[in-house]
């Protein structure tokens, strides 16, 4: 449509242009890092928040 290849064409001609991934490495690039830290933290973040208010609650 458009005098463009179709999508899988184009998605196939990027990953040809690309590094093969070096060997260890996890995360190919920075914003993959960040993101799952980010997500890690917050997981971790509210179940403490949680037991803290599950375990210290001052209830009547």
């Amino acid at each position: 449509m458009f005098g463009r290849p179709p999508l899988e064409e184009r998605i196939a001609a990027r990953q040809r242009e690309r590094a093969p991934l070096k060997p260890g490495k996890v995360f190919p690039h920075a914003p993959a890092k960040v993101v799952f830290f980010f997500s890690l933290a917050v997981v971790v973040i509210t179940h403490v928040v949680a037991l803290s208010l599950f375990f210290f609650d001052s209830g009547p």
